[in-house]
């Protein structure tokens, strides 16, 4: 196994609430923490992971005195390996048992009891294995076992185990069952992760993604801010399945045109897209009562109606003083027994999305819709939002396209349901940036996102979020996330924040805060058997390459392009 030898040291102690502990006979730099390591035991194998190694002596005054400056070399050897040692902390994760060899007592009767078909599984540690039980390093073929293997189709490789490099897989239909996110600091390749995954549910095709892209990163081809190096769009890839939609009239991104534009019709705005601008738009808490009036008088209309009136419009009385015309904010309000303060602050205070490029009253075309059924046969869409990348547009158009989506998929699930339609909907994954924004405590309650994130699994609909600040995310949103993969974080609140509801979380900080920004990611929860720690893949033609093959744009073969000619 790459040189390292099949045992690295056997069981002393421990249990499963205070982990194992093994005695290392391999020197201690061969092993890391984050190690995946198997103990066999008998009939079962224990898979865990190397949490800690602390150093020991038999005798603290072994410890405390340099024997190598007084003793010859063999003998200052031979004593230290008999007084020093080191042991490890072994965090058990799974145990699977091992059927008996051909010609083994009891080979026979074992598959009796078991049934033909039987094939041992991983399942969750229930006991622990005995005393100088041998421990080792984790072969291919264990890895493989735990957590898939790279060959088979639904299996894609996120990254390497950090000893010997074997490939760790993520099961693409089983992330998706679920929301997961992505976490990190900033500057630690949160961007370069997340299209690495998306390209691999691009490929595999295991389920949609809609990709709110706030700052025009996964579409279009990008330029590495410090290496400068060109960084290829999922659009340029995958220019038969990605949809590039564009914000507003005539977006377009560097040297590349959206496929269409989005605009956003007036009477798609509901109220509550409004309320969920009460911190950015800094509305009071009359907003609400005066948004409910509205919507009273004027129906689904209400945006337009109210944009109509007059800010202070005044006209001349009967005593010739001046009074709020008819057609004024403050005299719509008299009417509709609004207080006209209230009534003038939230028009005011709405001027910024009333002026909005890409609110119109009659879109060219109703393009909510055309991504939907873009969606909805097969394709993926990244919509970025180009020159308009303030928090106000990111809020306004995620919530009311998500919200729209989150409704036709519920329609569709229910059809299947009720066997109106013999066909589930495709299972649909948003994706979305500077997720604290959206799903923090305040504005949780009221996007279509934590609902997505707490009921929409049942209407195939989940959630990957990406963000910096986890601990700002609303725990209960983070609590439904099924898989959480994190490179480096050195807040200690965001270090709990994606590890809590985990087992072993406190073992597990030390190690999410000791991660190689930019190289290494802890992988957690739903979509992995164990929590493991490994190299994260690169983003660069060899990926491309493994993971299209001859399907990459622009690496025809000779036969390929003869055959096109018509030889």
């Amino acid at each position: 196994m790459n040189g390292v030898p099949d045992s690295i040291g056997y069981i002393v102690g421990g249990g499963l609430k205070e982990n194992l502990r093994v005695r290392l006979t391999v020197p201690a730099h061969t092993v890391q923490e984050g190690a995946f390591v198997v103990v066999e035991s008998g009939r079962w194998l224990f898979y865990g992971l190397v949490t800690d190694l602390q150093l020991g002596a038999t005798d603290p005054r072994f410890a405390d005195e340099q024997s190598e400056d007084r003793l010859p070399p063999g003998l200052s050897a031979l004593l230290h390996g008999q007084t020093l040692y080191t042991n490890l902390e072994v965090l058990p994760a799974l145990m699977v048992e091992r059927p008996p060899d051909p010609g083994e007592p009891g080979y026979a009767a074992y598959w009796a009891e078991k049934g033909e078909g039987f094939q041992p599984r991983p399942i969750p540690i229930k006991t622990v294995p005995a005393h100088h039980a041998k421990v080792r390093l984790a072969g291919p073929g264990d890895v493989a076992e735990i957590f898939g293997d790279p060959h088979k189709k639904g299996n894609f490789v996120i990254g390497y185990t950090r000893e010997q490099g074997h490939p760790v897989c993520l099961d693409l239909e089983k992330l998706v069952q679920r929301s997961s996110g992505i976490f990190g600091a900033t500057g630690t390749g949160k961007s370069f992760l997340t299209r690495i995954i998306l390209a691999g549910l691009i490929n595999s095709n295991v389920a949609g993604a809609l990709i709110f892209d706030m700052h025009n990163e996964y579409g279009p081809d990008d330029t590495a801010s410090d290496t400068n190096e060109r960084i290829p769009g999922l659009k340029g890839k995958f220019p038969a399945k990605v949809r590039l939609v564009g914000l507003g009239r005539g977006s377009h991104f560097r040297n590349m045109n959206a496929d269409f534009n989005l605009e956003i019709a007036e009477r798609d705005i509901e109220p509550g897209d409004i309320e969920m601008l009460t911190r950015e738009l800094n509305l009071k808490e009359t907003t609400p009562t005066t948004l409910a009036a509205l919507e009273r008088e004027f129906g689904a209309d209400w945006f337009h109606q109210f944009k109509a009136l007059k800010y202070g419009a005044k006209i001349e009385g009967e005593d010739g003083k001046p009074v709020d015309a008819p057609d004024s904010v403050a005299g719509w309000a008299i009417r509709a027994g609004v207080h006209p303060g209230a009534a003038e602050g939230l028009h005011s205070k709405l001027g910024r999305v009333f002026n909005l490029p890409y609110v119109a009253e009659h879109p060219a075309a109703d393009t909510v819709s055309e991504i939907i059924k873009a969606l909805e046969h097969g394709q993926h869409v990244v919509l970025s939002f180009g020159r308009f990348e303030s928090d106000l547009d990111y809020l306004l158009v995620a919530n009311i396209l998500t919200r729209r989506i989150r409704a036709a998929w519920e329609r569709k699930t229910n059809d299947f349901r009720s066997e109106k339609s013999n066909e589930a909907p495709r299972p649909l994954v948003i994706v979305v940036e500077e997720a604290h924004k959206l799903l923090n405590r305040e504005m949780a309650a009221q996007t279509a996102f934590s609902t997505i994130a707490r009921e929409m699994r049942k209407y195939y609909v989940t959630l990957l979020i990406i963000d910096q600040r986890p601990s700002q995310i609303y725990d209960e949103v983070m609590s439904q996330l099924g898989t959480r993969i994190s490179g480096w974080l050195g807040d200690d609140l965001d270090i709990q924040a994606v590890l809590s509801g985990l087992a072993g979380k406190e073992a597990l900080r030390g190690m999410l805060a000791r991660l190689q920004a930019k190289e290494e990611v802890l992988l957690l929860g739903w979509g992995v058997p164990m929590p493991i720690p490994v190299r994260s893949r690169r983003y660069d033609e060899k990926f491309w390459a493994d993971l299209l093959g001859s399907k990459a744009p622009g690496k025809r073969g000779e036969a390929d392009i003869l055959k096109e000619l018509g030889f």
